[in-house]
């Protein structure tokens, strides 16, 4: 069995208050569950950032590929210094949460996190339970309400 890994990294200080009260603001706006969540989007984020310092000095395909593959995810990258300046909210942006919301498929941030949790929600044709889920550029279109399907009782 392979042994799990944490996917984030916890603040230096815990009781800084300037970090606490952003925190706070963008848990609000992203309708997210705990601060973990934010911080889970902060270790994504600076992964890229990593991968991208690394491929400075490599060769225009290298670096090509991963700008590819940062615009598949829906994020606005064009040159090295794009990855650089890529920012949690960036990231916080594409989750599943934050479009449907942002289609005003639902009313509110958590009710969109509710209607992703009750299974409420398809992705390209099939059940998508994870309001972290990352939506690739060419699925934003194809999200929907799953249809009430009507019982033969009710007939």
């Amino acid at each position: 069995m392979k042994r799990k890994h944490k996917k984030y990294s916890r603040p230096k200080r815990p009781f800084d208050k300037a970090r606490i009260e952003e925190e706070a603001v963008i848990k609000k706006k992203y309708g997210l569950k705990n601060k973990k969540e934010i911080w889970k989007a902060d270790a994504k984020v600076r992964v890229m950032r990593q991968k991208a310092k690394k491929l400075i000095k490599a060769n225009p395909e290298e670096q090509k590929t991963l700008f590819l593959r940062l615009q598949k995810m829906g994020l606005k990258v064009s040159s090295i210094s794009d990855v650089l300046g890529l920012d949690k909210t960036d990231y916080l942006e594409r989750r599943l949460q934050t479009v449907v919301f942002k289609k005003k498929i639902s009313p509110t941030i958590k009710t969109s996190r509710q209607m992703i949790t009750h299974k409420k929600v398809i992705v390209n044709g099939g059940v998508v339970d994870s309001p972290s889920y990352i939506v690739p550029v060419e699925l934003e279109n194809k999200i929907e309400i799953k249809k009430k399907v009507k019982s033969e009782a009710e007939n």
